[in-house]
């Protein structure tokens, strides 16, 4: 069963294969070649920006400059473009870099020539572009802030976005008076274009006042540096964006059905929800109460995807699909019959991790009892990937190469 569900997780990332992805909308939609004198400004952002690139590169007419700029790891050679990498899910000096390099290229973009972007997730935290007077120390200071706020991924855009030259339709600004064509994979439940890396190509999901307003809620205000909080007071609603073409090439459905469609013959499947989001300890309990409404009359397999979030309140290390996992371990223990639960990110990474996720069963919680730990004082201190450590029930896949946000998967039989 174990093996079943790490087949499950394969079958979604195959699914959210960037390059197909990418491949696929340009056989429909033909990119047309700039106008005389110009050239095409590829500019990929995200976990999947290697892997647009390099497919977008072999569709492009005319003559091309390219960049990509991706998480730490998953960097590669593509000839004739430039890929950079930085750090995710903390901005870092070389995303600052990035960011600086990207807004350099878009300004110097003419009528003449056409911009592309690639977006994906992960491109909010790998581009930092503070808008001035901030600072990277300032821009780090309220990331960390708002991972452990507990604000779910589109409220924390919309934050992200009123402190930032390039999310928020920053991008399209820079690039005016060029046309920009955005393709763009989705790691976000709905889809809501401008949620994704903060919506570069996309006008922003509200204004400095609505984001005051989300940030007093949770007690932030009086966290945040004096320069954020100045900005966001005095900030006035943004003016109208350029147009730009954007197309959603992938997404969490489309990989949920792959799941479905690999389950095996003689199994019962069927996709319970694609919005599993929210507190993560509200999550567990809803599929708690799925195992506990099984007939169980021949082997199921319930899917579940989306993106949890978790108010931090410990020291620990660990990620949303730990947590998770390491939840319905605590929770299962005396569930009847057999059962296998799976929790991961796409990308191959949860948290500040090396682990995508987690695999457990009935069993998780006494092989932590029996490597000296203490499932639920670890949870409490959010240490889901020291429990899991201990169990032997980390997923560990690497960096996959693309991100459509979280795919779960419980095996009852």
């Amino acid at each position: 069963m174990r093996a079943l569900a790490r087949k499950l997780y394969d079958a979604a990332v195959r699914a959210a294969d960037p390059a197909l992805a990418v491949r696929r909308h340009f056989h429909d939609h033909p990119p047309a070649a700039p106008a005389a004198g110009g050239q095409t400004i590829l500019i990929a952002i995200g976990k999947a920006a290697p892997a647009m690139l390099a497919e977008a590169m072999a569709h492009i007419p005319g003559p091309v400059t390219a960049l990509a700029v991706t998480h730490d790891g998953n960097g590669r050679d593509i000839p004739g473009a430039r890929v950079l990498t930085a750090g995710h899910p903390e901005p870092d000096e070389a995303g600052l870099a990035a960011g600086q390099e990207i807004i350099a290229l878009l300004d110097r973009a003419g009528p003449q020539d056409r911009v592309i972007a690639l977006i994906s997730g992960g491109g909010s935290a790998l581009v930092p572009a503070p808008r001035p007077p901030l600072t990277l120390a300032d821009k780090q200071q309220v990331n960390r802030l708002l991972l452990a706020s507990g604000l779910e991924i589109g409220q924390v855009n919309l934050i992200r976005q009123q402190l930032s030259d390039l999310k928020g339709g920053g991008f399209l600004r820079h690039a005016a008076p060029a046309p920009v064509t955005a393709l763009i994979l989705s790691d976000v439940i709905g889809n809501e274009l401008g949620a994704i890396a903060s919506g570069p190509t996309v006008a922003p999901l509200g204004s400095p006042r609505e984001a005051l307003e989300l940030l007093a809620g949770r007690g932030l205000l009086e966290k945040l540096p004096a320069k954020v909080r100045e900005l966001l007071e005095t900030g006035a609603p943004p003016a109208p964006l350029p147009e730009a073409e954007n197309h959603l090439i992938g997404s969490n459905e489309i990989s949920l059905a792959a799941m479905l469609a690999a389950v095996p013959e003689g199994w019962a499947g069927r996709i319970v929800s694609d919005r599993l989001t929210g507190d993560v300890a509200e999550a567990a309990a809803r599929i708690a109460a799925e195992a506990a409404g099984s007939r169980r009359d021949r082997p199921e397999a319930l899917i579940f995807g989306g993106e949890t979030t978790v108010a931090l309140r410990g020291t620990g290390k660990g990620g949303r699909n730990q947590e998770l996992a390491l939840r319905i371990a605590l929770m299962g223990r005396d569930w009847p019959g057999h059962w296998v639960f799976l929790s991961g990110g796409t990308d191959g990474r949860d948290g500040p991790t090396d682990a995508a996720g987690g695999i457990v069963d009935a069993g998780t919680a006494d092989r932590i009892r029996a490597a000296g730990r203490d499932g639920a004082a670890l949870l409490a201190n959010n240490d889901s990937h020291a429990a899991l450590k201990a169990a032997g029930d980390l997923l560990l896949t690497g960096a996959t190469g693309t991100n459509v946000a979280d795919v779960q998967v419980l095996l009852l039989a």
